[in-house]
């Protein structure tokens, strides 16, 4: 199966180089190849995310956002972001942990078919999708936390062993949902997907200490082929190690240019007010590295996760998130969640709580994008 290469041009020069790769050897697509491949959801999503970043703007993502808020769960329209802002976020991250179970509901509880039809109405408002994955261990079916079980991720990617037979599968199932995002006319909806995230630490099984770097290329590597033997073409590609202090630990797993389309990072500020320094520390290193790889190699660059649990510092998205972000070109940034069952745990503010108007002079700062204004950039 030929993999889709490095979009060097598309991203930096309003022109497209494509390559592939099959049995080891790259080979230039036809003419007709490449206008084949522009017309892909994957390469339409690329190129929007590419206008984003030459208007030296932003987009504003927020985890499932429509799906439940601090007090609420499952109400038509409602969402916490554009409560306070009168808008919804152009960026929706939704989770698939457990869709390799084949369960009703993911790990939070929010039924797939809900998150199927969000995105759904997420993409006609003009807004974009993003999907993490949080599959469960394979080895003790424990959750993505389990790190017991040895070396999972290398007995996953050797053939014949048991472990390779269930993630393929997993893998597959992820497949199908996200390719089953379509809209009205059965055009698939284009999605951004970020597998096997912050692998530089070791809190998920497919992470740090828990495998090796040979292992995790080869996990990325099956997951891609398995995407592209089932025709999905809707899936732009993103890379998201947590926080670094170089580019080379940034890179160190890194699975190929012909895998990502996104240079990622995550990174969080969880210790509050008294740690800001060494939060904007762990940002400008990670970010530095992820924006000046995605430029060398004609990628995109993202903040794909960060956050302040409970906003606890009332101006921090004026006053610490909004100068970081500025001093690095990344097409988005995402917050985690406002969960509806842990008072703490939320990462946009909702009516009345401290944070409300730096939230509000963060959404009309005029580097920010959200639904509004996202949708008039195709």
């Amino acid at each position: 199966m030929k993999y889709i290469a490095s979009i060097i041009s598309v991203v930096l020069f309003g022109a497209f180089s494509i390559t592939g790769c099959s049995g080891g050897k790259n080979k230039a697509a036809s003419a007709t190849d490449n206008d084949t491949i522009a017309a892909t959801p994957r390469m339409q999503l690329i190129e929007r995310l590419g206008k984003v970043r030459d208007a030296g703007k932003f987009a504003f993502g927020h985890h499932d956002d429509t799906a439940y808020g601090h007090t609420w769960r499952g109400e038509e329209g409602r969402s916490d972001v554009k409560e306070v802002t009168g808008d919804y976020p152009a960026i929706m991250n939704w989770d698939l942990g457990l869709v390799e179970w084949g369960t009703e509901k993911q790990l939070d509880g929010v039924p797939f078919e809900l998150i199927h039809n969000e995105a759904l109405k997420q993409n006609e408002r003009g807004g974009i999708n993003t999907f993490s994955w949080h599959p469960r261990n394979p080895a003790t079916k424990g959750d993505s936390w389990d790190t017991t079980g040895g070396n999972v991720v290398k007995e996953a990617v050797t053939e014949g062993t048991a472990l390779n037979d269930t993630v393929k599968v997993w893998i597959g199932r992820a497949a199908d949902f996200i390719g089953s995002i379509k809209d009205a006319d059965g055009n698939r909806v284009p999605v951004i997907f970020r597998p096997w995230h912050e692998h530089t630490g070791s809190w998920f099984w497919w992470g740090g200490d828990n495998t090796d770097t040979e292992s995790y290329k080869k996990l990325w590597h099956m997951t891609r082929r398995i995407f592209d033997d089932k025709g999905i073409d809707n899936v732009v590609w993103a890379y998201s190690p947590d926080k670094v202090s170089s580019v080379e630990q940034y890179m160190e797993r890194y699975p190929g240019d012909e895998y990502v389309d996104i240079m990622g990072a995550d990174v969080y500020c969880f210790e509050g007010d008294g740690a800001l320094d060494e939060y904007a520390s762990r940002v400008k290193s990670t970010l530095s590295a992820a924006v000046s790889q995605a430029e060398a190699r004609g990628k995109l660059a993202a903040f794909t996760e960060t956050g302040l649990e409970s906003i606890t510092v009332p101006a921090w998205y004026t006053d610490v998130l909004m100068p970081l972000v500025k001093e690095f070109p990344v097409v988005y940034v995402s917050v985690w969640r406002n969960a509806d069952n842990i008072p703490r745990h939320f990462y946009v503010p909702y009516p009345g709580h401290p944070a409300e108007e730096s939230f509000k002079a963060f959404y009309n700062d005029s580097t920010t994008l959200f639904a509004k204004d996202i949708s008039k950039i195709k």
